[in-house]
Protein backbone atom coordinates (compact mmCIF):
# COMPACT_ATOMS: atom_id res chain seq x y z
CA UNK A 1 0.00 0.00 0.00
CA UNK A 2 2.77 2.38 0.94
CA UNK A 3 4.69 1.58 -2.23
CA UNK A 4 1.61 2.31 -4.36
CA UNK A 5 1.12 5.70 -2.71
CA UNK A 6 4.81 6.53 -3.23
CA UNK A 7 4.61 5.61 -6.93
CA UNK A 8 1.49 7.71 -7.41
CA UNK A 9 3.13 10.69 -5.71
CA UNK A 10 6.17 10.38 -7.98
CA UNK A 11 4.00 10.22 -11.12
CA UNK A 12 2.04 13.26 -9.98
CA UNK A 13 5.26 15.18 -9.35
CA UNK A 14 6.54 14.24 -12.81
CA UNK A 15 3.33 15.58 -14.41
CA UNK A 16 3.68 18.94 -12.65
CA UNK A 17 5.23 21.69 -14.82
CA UNK A 18 8.83 22.43 -13.92
CA UNK A 19 9.98 25.89 -13.01
CA UNK A 20 12.32 27.72 -15.41
CA UNK A 21 15.07 27.63 -12.81
CA UNK A 22 14.79 23.85 -12.64
CA UNK A 23 15.01 23.59 -16.46
CA UNK A 24 18.10 25.82 -16.48
CA UNK A 25 19.71 23.75 -13.75
CA UNK A 26 19.08 20.60 -15.76
CA UNK A 27 20.56 22.18 -18.88
CA UNK A 28 23.67 23.28 -16.99
CA UNK A 29 24.05 19.81 -15.53
CA UNK A 30 23.86 18.30 -19.01
CA UNK A 31 26.46 20.70 -20.39
CA UNK A 32 28.72 19.99 -17.43
CA UNK A 33 28.37 16.29 -18.12
CA UNK A 34 29.43 16.83 -21.74
CA UNK A 35 32.45 18.91 -20.68
CA UNK A 36 33.43 16.33 -18.11
CA UNK A 37 34.54 13.81 -20.72
CA UNK A 38 37.34 11.84 -19.11
CA UNK A 39 40.69 12.54 -20.74
CA UNK A 40 43.95 10.78 -20.16
CA UNK A 41 47.43 12.13 -20.52
CA UNK A 42 49.10 10.95 -23.70
CA UNK A 43 51.73 8.36 -22.93
CA UNK A 44 55.34 8.81 -23.97
CA UNK A 45 55.03 5.89 -26.38
CA UNK A 46 51.97 7.40 -28.12
CA UNK A 47 53.72 10.77 -28.40
CA UNK A 48 56.76 9.12 -29.94
CA UNK A 49 54.72 7.09 -32.43
CA UNK A 50 52.49 9.97 -33.54
CA UNK A 51 54.83 12.97 -33.47
CA UNK A 52 58.47 11.87 -33.39
CA UNK A 53 58.57 8.70 -35.46
CA UNK A 54 56.98 10.04 -38.71
CA UNK A 55 59.55 12.83 -39.29
CA UNK A 56 62.37 10.45 -38.36
CA UNK A 57 61.13 7.95 -40.94
CA UNK A 58 60.84 10.72 -43.55
CA UNK A 59 64.41 11.89 -42.87
CA UNK A 60 65.69 8.32 -43.04
CA UNK A 61 63.97 7.77 -46.40
CA UNK A 62 65.50 10.97 -47.79
CA UNK A 63 68.96 9.88 -46.66
CA UNK A 64 68.50 6.43 -48.18
CA UNK A 65 67.36 7.83 -51.53
CA UNK A 66 70.21 10.35 -51.43
CA UNK A 67 72.79 7.64 -50.79
CA UNK A 68 71.32 5.41 -53.50
CA UNK A 69 71.62 8.26 -56.02
CA UNK A 70 75.26 8.72 -55.02
CA UNK A 71 75.96 4.99 -55.44
CA UNK A 72 74.19 5.01 -58.81
CA UNK A 73 76.46 7.88 -59.90
CA UNK A 74 73.62 9.83 -61.48
CA UNK A 75 75.99 12.81 -61.68
CA UNK A 76 79.53 13.78 -60.82
CA UNK A 77 80.59 13.49 -57.20
CA UNK A 78 81.42 17.20 -56.89
CA UNK A 79 77.83 18.02 -57.88
CA UNK A 80 76.13 15.55 -55.52
CA UNK A 81 78.19 14.80 -52.40
CA UNK A 82 77.29 11.85 -50.22
CA UNK A 83 75.55 12.27 -46.86
CA UNK A 84 78.82 11.23 -45.26
CA UNK A 85 80.67 14.10 -46.94
CA UNK A 86 78.08 16.59 -45.68
CA UNK A 87 78.29 15.10 -42.20
CA UNK A 88 82.07 15.49 -42.33
CA UNK A 89 81.52 19.18 -43.13
CA UNK A 90 79.24 19.45 -40.09
CA UNK A 91 81.85 17.77 -37.90
CA UNK A 92 84.64 20.06 -39.14
CA UNK A 93 82.56 23.18 -38.44
CA UNK A 94 81.68 21.84 -34.99
CA UNK A 95 85.25 21.02 -34.00
CA UNK A 96 86.44 24.38 -35.33
CA UNK A 97 83.84 26.11 -33.15
CA UNK A 98 82.20 27.92 -36.07
CA UNK A 99 78.97 25.94 -36.47
CA UNK A 100 77.01 27.62 -33.67
CA UNK A 101 78.42 30.98 -34.74
CA UNK A 102 76.96 30.58 -38.23
CA UNK A 103 73.56 29.75 -36.75
CA UNK A 104 73.54 32.44 -34.07
CA UNK A 105 74.59 35.21 -36.47
CA UNK A 106 71.55 34.59 -38.66
CA UNK A 107 69.05 33.62 -35.96
CA UNK A 108 69.79 36.68 -33.81
CA UNK A 109 69.36 38.98 -36.79
CA UNK A 110 66.23 37.22 -37.95
CA UNK A 111 64.47 37.22 -34.56
CA UNK A 112 65.39 40.82 -33.77
CA UNK A 113 64.27 41.98 -37.20
CA UNK A 114 61.03 40.03 -36.82
CA UNK A 115 60.36 41.71 -33.46
CA UNK A 116 60.83 45.10 -35.13
CA UNK A 117 58.44 44.02 -37.90
CA UNK A 118 55.93 42.91 -35.26
CA UNK A 119 56.14 46.27 -33.48
CA UNK A 120 55.56 48.15 -36.75
CA UNK A 121 53.17 45.82 -38.55
CA UNK A 122 50.68 45.37 -35.67
CA UNK A 123 49.63 49.01 -35.22
CA UNK A 124 49.80 49.50 -38.98
CA UNK A 125 47.46 46.57 -39.52
CA UNK A 126 45.02 47.87 -36.92
CA UNK A 127 45.07 51.30 -38.53
CA UNK A 128 44.41 49.87 -41.98
CA UNK A 129 41.66 47.58 -40.70
CA UNK A 130 39.81 50.20 -38.67
CA UNK A 131 40.15 53.40 -40.74
CA UNK A 132 38.55 53.31 -44.18
CA UNK A 133 40.59 56.16 -45.63
CA UNK A 134 43.85 54.53 -44.55
CA UNK A 135 42.75 51.19 -46.00
CA UNK A 136 41.89 52.79 -49.32
CA UNK A 137 45.24 54.59 -49.39
CA UNK A 138 47.65 51.99 -47.98
CA UNK A 139 45.88 48.64 -48.38
CA UNK A 140 46.80 48.09 -52.06
CA UNK A 141 50.38 49.19 -51.37
CA UNK A 142 50.73 46.61 -48.59
CA UNK A 143 49.43 43.88 -50.87
CA UNK A 144 51.85 44.93 -53.58
CA UNK A 145 54.79 45.00 -51.16
CA UNK A 146 53.87 41.53 -49.92
CA UNK A 147 54.08 40.12 -53.44
CA UNK A 148 57.37 41.88 -54.19
CA UNK A 149 60.38 39.50 -53.89
CA UNK A 150 62.47 40.39 -50.85
CA UNK A 151 65.69 40.13 -52.82
CA UNK A 152 64.65 43.23 -54.77
CA UNK A 153 65.20 45.35 -51.65
CA UNK A 154 68.83 44.30 -51.14
CA UNK A 155 70.51 46.57 -53.76
CA UNK A 156 68.73 49.79 -52.70
CA UNK A 157 69.26 48.95 -49.02
CA UNK A 158 73.00 48.51 -49.63
CA UNK A 159 73.17 51.84 -51.48
CA UNK A 160 71.14 53.69 -48.84
CA UNK A 161 72.59 52.19 -45.66
CA UNK A 162 75.83 50.45 -46.64
CA UNK A 163 77.06 46.99 -45.66
CA UNK A 164 75.98 46.83 -42.03
CA UNK A 165 73.33 45.35 -39.77
CA UNK A 166 70.99 48.29 -40.40
CA UNK A 167 70.82 47.22 -44.04
CA UNK A 168 69.93 43.68 -42.95
CA UNK A 169 67.15 44.89 -40.67
CA UNK A 170 65.77 47.19 -43.36
CA UNK A 171 65.46 44.26 -45.77
CA UNK A 172 63.78 42.14 -43.09
CA UNK A 173 61.29 44.89 -42.25
CA UNK A 174 60.38 45.50 -45.88
CA UNK A 175 59.77 41.79 -46.31
CA UNK A 176 57.91 41.03 -43.07
CA UNK A 177 55.87 44.13 -42.15
CA UNK A 178 53.35 43.78 -45.04
CA UNK A 179 52.67 40.15 -44.11
CA UNK A 180 52.12 40.94 -40.43
CA UNK A 181 49.86 43.90 -41.24
CA UNK A 182 47.82 42.04 -43.87
CA UNK A 183 47.40 39.05 -41.55
CA UNK A 184 45.96 41.30 -38.85
CA UNK A 185 43.70 43.06 -41.37
CA UNK A 186 42.38 39.69 -42.50
CA UNK A 187 41.77 38.64 -38.91
CA UNK A 188 39.93 41.86 -38.05
CA UNK A 189 37.75 41.54 -41.16
CA UNK A 190 36.62 38.11 -39.93
CA UNK A 191 35.51 39.34 -36.50
CA UNK A 192 31.71 38.88 -36.22
CA UNK A 193 29.89 42.24 -35.98
CA UNK A 194 27.96 40.85 -33.00
CA UNK A 195 31.17 40.88 -30.96
CA UNK A 196 31.74 44.55 -31.75
CA UNK A 197 28.15 45.50 -30.88
CA UNK A 198 28.34 43.56 -27.63
CA UNK A 199 31.61 45.26 -26.78
CA UNK A 200 30.15 48.72 -27.41
CA UNK A 201 27.15 47.83 -25.26
CA UNK A 202 29.50 46.92 -22.40
CA UNK A 203 31.51 50.10 -22.86
CA UNK A 204 34.48 48.56 -24.68
CA UNK A 205 35.15 51.26 -27.24
CA UNK A 206 38.29 52.83 -28.66
CA UNK A 207 41.55 51.32 -27.46
CA UNK A 208 39.72 49.29 -24.82
CA UNK A 209 37.51 47.68 -27.46
CA UNK A 210 40.53 47.02 -29.66
CA UNK A 211 42.43 45.32 -26.82
CA UNK A 212 39.57 43.32 -25.29
CA UNK A 213 37.35 42.58 -28.32
CA UNK A 214 39.08 43.05 -31.66
CA UNK A 215 42.51 41.59 -30.95
CA UNK A 216 41.31 38.38 -29.20
CA UNK A 217 38.71 37.74 -31.91
CA UNK A 218 41.23 38.40 -34.71
CA UNK A 219 43.93 36.23 -33.12
CA UNK A 220 43.73 33.27 -35.57
CA UNK A 221 44.22 35.48 -38.63
CA UNK A 222 46.86 37.53 -36.82
CA UNK A 223 48.79 34.38 -35.92
CA UNK A 224 48.69 33.24 -39.55
CA UNK A 225 50.12 36.62 -40.52
CA UNK A 226 52.87 36.23 -37.93
CA UNK A 227 53.87 32.86 -39.34
CA UNK A 228 53.98 34.25 -42.84
CA UNK A 229 55.83 37.31 -41.60
CA UNK A 230 58.52 35.14 -40.01
CA UNK A 231 58.87 33.14 -43.23
CA UNK A 232 59.29 36.37 -45.21
CA UNK A 233 61.76 37.82 -42.72
CA UNK A 234 63.87 34.64 -42.75
CA UNK A 235 63.93 34.50 -46.54
CA UNK A 236 64.70 38.22 -46.75
CA UNK A 237 67.63 37.78 -44.38
CA UNK A 238 69.03 34.84 -46.35
CA UNK A 239 68.81 36.86 -49.58
CA UNK A 240 70.58 39.80 -47.95
CA UNK A 241 73.34 37.60 -46.52
CA UNK A 242 73.92 35.91 -49.87
CA UNK A 243 74.19 39.14 -51.85
CA UNK A 244 75.84 41.48 -49.34
CA UNK A 245 79.09 40.23 -47.81
CA UNK A 246 81.45 42.12 -45.56
CA UNK A 247 83.84 41.19 -42.72
CA UNK A 248 81.86 43.53 -40.48
CA UNK A 249 78.70 41.47 -41.02
CA UNK A 250 80.24 38.17 -39.96
CA UNK A 251 79.36 34.84 -41.52
CA UNK A 252 75.74 33.82 -41.28
CA UNK A 253 73.99 30.93 -43.00
CA UNK A 254 73.38 32.89 -46.19
CA UNK A 255 77.02 33.93 -46.39
CA UNK A 256 78.05 30.32 -45.70
CA UNK A 257 75.94 29.26 -48.67
CA UNK A 258 77.61 31.87 -50.87
CA UNK A 259 81.07 30.82 -49.65
CA UNK A 260 80.29 27.25 -50.67
CA UNK A 261 79.30 28.42 -54.14
CA UNK A 262 82.48 30.49 -54.54
CA UNK A 263 84.61 27.55 -53.38
CA UNK A 264 82.63 25.08 -55.56
CA UNK A 265 82.11 22.99 -52.42
CA UNK A 266 78.73 21.28 -52.68
CA UNK A 267 79.18 19.76 -49.24
CA UNK A 268 79.35 23.27 -47.77
CA UNK A 269 76.38 24.33 -49.87
CA UNK A 270 74.36 21.36 -48.61
CA UNK A 271 75.45 22.13 -45.05
CA UNK A 272 74.14 25.70 -45.34
CA UNK A 273 70.86 24.55 -46.89
CA UNK A 274 70.30 21.96 -44.14
CA UNK A 275 71.04 24.49 -41.40
CA UNK A 276 68.64 27.02 -42.92
CA UNK A 277 65.97 24.30 -43.07
CA UNK A 278 66.62 23.14 -39.50
CA UNK A 279 66.35 26.67 -38.13
CA UNK A 280 63.06 27.24 -39.94
CA UNK A 281 61.58 23.99 -38.62
CA UNK A 282 62.86 24.65 -35.09
CA UNK A 283 61.31 28.13 -34.94
CA UNK A 284 57.99 26.73 -36.09
CA UNK A 285 58.03 23.88 -33.55
CA UNK A 286 59.24 25.97 -30.62
CA UNK A 287 57.25 29.18 -31.14
CA UNK A 288 54.39 29.05 -33.63
CA UNK A 289 53.08 25.51 -33.08
CA UNK A 290 52.60 26.05 -29.31
CA UNK A 291 50.87 29.36 -30.03
CA UNK A 292 48.51 27.67 -32.50
CA UNK A 293 47.68 24.92 -30.02
CA UNK A 294 47.00 27.51 -27.32
CA UNK A 295 44.64 29.47 -29.58
CA UNK A 296 42.78 26.35 -30.73
CA UNK A 297 42.51 25.00 -27.18
CA UNK A 298 41.11 28.27 -25.85
CA UNK A 299 38.46 28.16 -28.58
CA UNK A 300 37.49 24.58 -27.80
CA UNK A 301 38.86 23.29 -31.11
CA UNK A 302 41.56 21.12 -29.58
CA UNK A 303 41.01 18.53 -26.88
CA UNK A 304 43.13 18.77 -23.78
CA UNK A 305 45.42 15.81 -23.27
Amino acid sequence: MASTETRDAAEEAAREPKKPSEDLAGLEAGLDALDAVPTRRTSLRDTFVRKVLPPLVAVALVLVVWQVLVWAQVTEEYKLPSPGAVWAEVSDAWYQGTLLGYIWTSVSRGLLGFLFALAIGTPLGLLVARVRFVRAAIGPILSGLQSLPSVAWVPPAVIWLGLNDQMMFAVILLGAVPSVANGLVSGVDQVPPLYLRAGRTLGATGLRGTWHIVMPAALPGYLAGLKQGWAFSWRSLMAAEIIASSPELGIGLGQLLENGRVASSMSMVFLAILLILVVGVAIDLLIFSPLERWVLRNRGLLARS
